[in-house]
């Protein structure tokens, strides 16, 4: 039996319990589920339009060396703005047959959650996130729907850069 967390220790004692162990497997597996989310486009549009906080979302692929660099300071900022109500989302451009191996096994080394874009037309889905997206990653949208506040980057961003940026989308 293999188990994708260490509850096999309960799972021994409950053996003959086969509906318990179903239990404990499927809890025990929702951390990991949670991690990477497979969406389409209109999902992430929709979720931009009901979007109550300041919101940045990064777009980033395991093959993009730039987008690997930056990735820590999204990631540092994230933590470091998340009292102000900032929502940092990473969004996986890689291929479908990345997904979900190479991606799941990129997020979890560097302890990130992600969500996966299953899109495959580029022409359809970068001008839903911002009409000047030529498809090159990494790009970065920074959105804050109270203030109007809406800026998109295509390009990698430094930390401070990055933290600039931050400033702005979240200022009132």
């Amino acid at each position: 039996m293999i188990l994708c967390h260490p509850v096999h220790e309960l799972v021994r004692k409950f053996m003959k319990r086969p509906f318990i162990i179903i239990v404990l497997v499927a809890v025990s597996c929702v951390g990991y589920a949670q991690d990477l989310k497979k969406v389409k486009i209109t999902e992430v549009e929709s979720f931009i339009a009901n979007s109550k906080t300041p919101l940045i979302i990064n777009f980033w692929a395991t093959f993009c060396k730039p987008c690997m660099a930056e990735i820590p300071h999204f990631q540092k900022m994230a933590e470091k703005y998340k009292s102000k109500g900032l929502q940092v989302i990473f969004i996986s451009l890689d291929m479908q047959d990345d997904y979900p191996g190479n991606v799941s096994a990129f997020i979890k080394k560097r302890k990130m959650s992600t969500w996966w874009l299953d899109e495959t037309n580029a022409d359809y889905f970068c001008p839903k996130i911002d009409q000047a997206w030529s498809g090159v990653i990494p790009a970065t949208v920074f959105i804050n729907n109270k203030n109007g506040y809406r800026k998109f980057i295509e390009e990698s961003l430094t930390e401070s850069n990055l933290e600039e940026e931050i400033k702005a989308v979240i200022s009132n």
